[in-house]
């Protein structure tokens, strides 16, 4: 039996470095919120977890439980296939957790769920066909159909962030070359930024003044607050960063003709003008440009707790009242 709607559900964004756990109410407000650093080892994680839900449930009435993972996730959302940066592989993760603490937990890819959230609640409310782009290390994606999530045969789709765009480019990590993360994401920022610095003659003076005293301190942040105030390497890096950003969009809006793009990552969505640049590549590169409708591209609404939020709401459609 499906328990009552009023009841809260926590959402748990399952990252490399932290568990962020939130409780969310059914109109998708935050009420009560945890973090943690995440355990390197599966028995450790899945204990962190517990006493995360254990800590909020203490509370609150919570009714289920949402993970949301960076990593392949089962298309029945029970299991994770292989996270990179976590100690999950082929696991029943729901099943187990679900055993420890009680409650119906369900799994789902973290951008699946913040896309959710942005389509309930937030940037994409009023969109049919979405595509999300979560622009951290590397690129994330997800994409809605008319309303419901597109996970592909298996679990696995959209890995936009390994589409090529520079044949024989930049190597990636995932054993391709010219990946558009190569290019549009937190590492190729820095990336381009060194590249310009070191074929620069005296035009930067922030960024190159800091690479000189700390070689490690160049960030996509620190890039594109040089950038804003008025350092020419940090202004050409976020140039590029927009022009590849507006390419990629635009082979994302050939492959799936969607109306709305929502654009997630702090970089990324740093200025409205960034992101206006990156609209008017888009424009004029996808296929038919001056003679079709463009998606409207926009920033997060919901930021960082998105994912928290898309999968205690995703939990609480799967094991609660339907919402939708």
């Amino acid at each position: 039996m499906k328990r009552q709607r009023e009841s809260h559900t926590i959402g748990i964004d399952v990252g490399g470095t932290s568990l962020r756990a939130s409780v969310v109410d059914a109109s998708g407000q935050v009420i009560d919120s945890t973090q943690s650093p995440t355990p390197h080892s599966a028995e450790a994680l899945e204990q962190g977890l517990e006493r995360v839900v254990r800590e909020l449930a203490a509370r609150h009435h919570v009714a289920a439980v949402g993970l949301a993972v960076a990593g392949f996730v089962d298309s029945d959302r029970t299991s994770v296939r292989f996270a990179p940066h976590l100690p999950w592989v082929d696991s029943p993760v729901a099943r187990r957790m679900s055993d420890r603490i009680g409650l119906p937990v369900l799994l789902e890819h973290d951008a699946n769920s913040a896309a959710w959230a942005e389509y309930r609640f937030g940037a994409a409310a009023d969109g049919h066909n979405v595509v999300m782009v979560a622009i951290g290390t590397g690129i994330g994606a997800a994409l809605l159909i008319d309303g419901r999530i597109y996970r592909g045969s298996y679990g696995v789709a959209p890995e936009l962030g390994h589409i090529q765009v520079v044949q024989d480019g930049r190597a990636c990590p995932c054993g391709k070359r010219g990946c558009w993360e190569r290019y549009c994401s937190g590492t190729a920022l820095v990336d381009t930024a060194v590249e310009l610095l070191a074929a620069d003659h005296g035009s930067s003076t922030i960024l190159a003044r800091e690479v000189f005293l700390d070689p490690g301190s160049l960030t996509g942040r620190r890039i594109a607050s040089a950038a804003q105030d008025g350092d020419e390497i940090g202004k050409q890096t976020m140039h590029e960063f927009a022009r590849w950003l507006g390419i990629g969009l635009s082979m994302v809006s050939d492959l799936y003709d969607p109306d709305l793009i929502v654009i997630a990552g702090g970089v990324a969505t740093s200025s409205s003008q960034f992101l206006n640049e990156a609209t008017e590549h888009c424009a004029r590169s996808v296929t038919g440009a001056g003679h079709r409708p463009l998606a409207r591209i926009r920033a997060t609404q919901l930021g960082e707790a998105a994912g928290m939020i898309g999968a205690a709401d995703l939990a609480r459609s799967a094991f609660l009242t339907t919402v939708r």
